[in-house]
C-alpha cells in the first residue's frame, strides 16, 4: 500500500453516486474535498462516521468542504444508507477499487485473525487547487468530524 501525502496531487476520478450518476473530483474546482474511504455502508463504524459528518455539514459548507464518501459498495447499496442515516453528501461506488488503489488505501488488513485486502479507513482533504493537504489516518471513528473540523479552524 503505498498511500498518497500531504503535498500530492489528488488523483482525477470519476464514480457512479447513489443516483447511479457520474462524480468527478473535477466537478469540484474551485473547492475544497474531504474524500473519504469507508470499508461497509450500514455497518457500526462506518455508520458513526457518515453521521458525524452529515452533523456537521452547515460548519462544512461555511468552509466551502464537500463530501465524498467512497466505498467498494454497488450503487444499488448506496441509496439505502443515505435514506437510513439521512446522509446529506454524496456517496460514490468504488467496486473495483480502482479510486482506492489510487490513492493508496486499498491493502492488506487484519480481522479476528483473519488477512483479507480491503478499504483502510483514510480520509483526504483536496483543497481548491486538487492538491492533498491532510491525510487523515489515526482517527476514531465517532471523532472522525471533529478531527476535520480541528484542521478547518
Amino acid at each position: 500500500m503505498n498511500t498518497l501525502k500531504a503535498g500530492d496531487k489528488a488523483p482525477l476520478f470519476t464514480l457512479q453516486n447513489q443516483s447511479d450518476e457520474a462524480v468527478s473530483l473535477s466537478d469540484f474546482s474551485g473547492k475544497k474535498v474531504l474524500v473519504y474511504f469507508y470499508p461497509k455502508a450500514m455497518t457500526p463504524g462506518c455508520t458513526i462516521q457518515a453521521q458525524g459528518l452529515r452533523d456537521i455539514k452547515s460548519e462544512l459548507d461555511r468552509h466551502n468542504v464537500v463530501v465524498l464518501g467512497i466505498s467498494p459498495d454497488a450503487v444499488k447499496r448506496l441509496p439505502k444508507f443515505i435514506e437510513k442515516e439521512s446522509l446529506n453528501f454524496t456517496l460514490l461506488s468504488d467496486e473495483d477499487h480502482a479510486v482506492a488503489d489510487a490513492f493508496g488505501v486499498w491493502g492488506l488488513k487484519k480481522f479476528m485473525g483473519k488477512e483479507y485486502d480491503g478499504i483502510h479507513r483514510l480520509s483526504f482533504l483536496i483543497d481548491e487547487s486538487g492538491v492533498i493537504s491532510h491525510v487523515l489516518d489515526k482517527f476514531k471513528t465517532k471523532e472522525h468530524h471533529q478531527v476535520v473540523l480541528d484542521l478547518l479552524a
